[in-house]
């Protein structure tokens, strides 16, 4: 990995939290993700599950964690299952966990082989009287593939039919969406790490630069600075690219006038930052272009003072929606006839602004977190308003991450990434 490794402490005290929370004589099972095949013998870059490193810290296909905290043998209260290596693997692979390594990455004492799950995952279940099993269950998911973790909940109802199931997605909801300090200084790492590609590019980019330029100037900072590279899929949307939200082409020459907007961000050990700013391609934004950002960055600052312990997800962006209909009348796109007459299903502000303002963000860019029950401290949410335009050929999304607070206002942690008009155009025309 390119990663500095991570203190085991961090996996230890994730592991307390969610056995805290287990039934009486029950098992947990976390399988890692597949290395997905794309034809031939090709594949795309393993990816851990992010609920399986987030409890064991395991960076590694074919690995599985047990947890079992009313195990009659101490020792099996906490289980890694790594694959078996050897010195053909290291040569044609690199090197593999070892069972000491493993130890010293997860803080697990007890490894196994995988090889010999099978055997003492029956014998421990002979105690158990329940199993938890790991589905996704965001609010955003639409997964159509068969997941490692699938085929062992099939399998493990197969064999076990007599055991009752419980669900882990609760508990990790709840755990993974209040972030350890540790969690938020790997996050701050990887918004730096964004920070210096965008101030590599304010410096790259001019009239008659491509789109896709501009992402290899990114990714070669990210890579360069330990990142493996994008924490999603990036977003480099010049002119009336910007008014479509998921552009991922990427494949436009930049016109003088332009506005560019760019939503990509760095990953650093699996966790990911996320950021949207938008700049003029000549590096002088019009006035018109001054009064829309200005509009939204006003409503960005606004929303992120509402991120505050007791704030509800839902209700909260029915308060960005206020804002950023003021916003919208001072800009002449709406009137108050507009307002008045509006859908509630469905405002009058949905014509210029209509995705939402912030989502939880940690290993995942849209991470797990509870949204129906109020705020806590050490909760990362983004925020990230947008006016799109495309009769005027405009579309401007601002974003930041930060961290809730005990008292307050939240802490930004892209506070050091230029965003002000002034302090973009003095580094564009320096």
């Amino acid at each position: 990995m390119k990663y500095f490794q991570i203190d085991s402490n961090l996996f230890v005290k994730n592991r307390k939290k969610f056995m805290a929370q287990m039934r009486p004589k029950s098992i947990a099972v976390f399988n890692s993700n597949d290395i997905y095949p794309i034809g031939a013998d090709s594949t795309l870059p393993f990816e851990q599950d992010r609920d399986l490193f987030y409890l064991s810290g395991a960076d590694q296909e074919e690995t599985i964690l047990l947890l079992f905290p009313d195990a009659m043998d101490s020792k099996h209260r906490e289980i890694l299952f790594v694959r078996e290596t050897n010195d053909h693997i290291a040569v044609w692979e690199g090197a593999k966990l070892t069972k000491e390594k493993a130890t010293e990455v997860s803080g697990i004492e007890t490894v196994y082989w995988l090889s010999d799950f099978d055997k003492i995952f029956f014998d421990l279940m002979t105690e158990a009287d329940t199993i938890y099993f790991n589905t996704n269950e965001h609010y955003r998911q639409a997964v159509e593939t068969q997941t490692r973790e699938d085929r062992f909940i099939e399998k493990c109802k197969k064999e076990y039919p007599a055991h009752q199931w419980a669900k882990s997605n609760p508990i990790l909801q709840n755990i993974r969406g209040v972030k350890e300090p540790e969690e938020i200084e790997l996050m701050q790492k990887a918004c730096d790490i964004t920070e210096k590609g965008f101030r590599r590019i304010l410096e790259f980019v001019k009239p008659g630069v491509w789109e896709h330029e501009m992402e290899a100037e990114f990714l070669h900072e990210f890579v360069r600075n330990r990142s493996k590279g994008f924490a999603y899929s990036p977003i480099i949307a010049s002119g009336n690219n910007a008014n479509v939200l998921h552009y991922l082409e990427n494949n436009q020459e930049v016109k003088d006038g332009d506005m560019i907007l760019l939503d990509l961000a760095a990953e650093y050990a699996n966790y990911s930052s996320d950021m949207t700013r938008t700049i003029p391609a000549n590096g002088r934004f019009t006035d018109r272009q001054k009064e829309v950002y200005s509009a939204v960055l006003r409503v960005k600052d606004e929303a992120t003072k509402m991120l505050v312990p007791g704030t509800i997800w839902a209700e909260y962006h029915k308060e960005v929606g206020k804002l950023m209909t003021s916003e919208l009348i001072g800009l002449g796109l709406l009137d108050k006839a507009d307002v008045q007459n509006e859908n509630l299903d469905w405002p009058a502000y949905k014509k210029y602004f209509m995705h939402g303002t912030s989502h939880h963000i940690g290993l995942n860019t849209h991470d797990y977190g509870e949204l129906k029950k109020p705020m806590k401290a050490n909760m990362v949410f983004t925020v990230e308003p947008g006016i799109y335009i495309p009769a005027e050929g405009m579309g401007i999304r601002l974003e930041d991450d930060v961290v809730i607070q005990e008292k307050g206002e939240p802490f930004n942690l892209m506070r050091n990434i230029p965003i002000e008009i002034e302090e973009i155009e003095d580094l564009m025309n320096k």
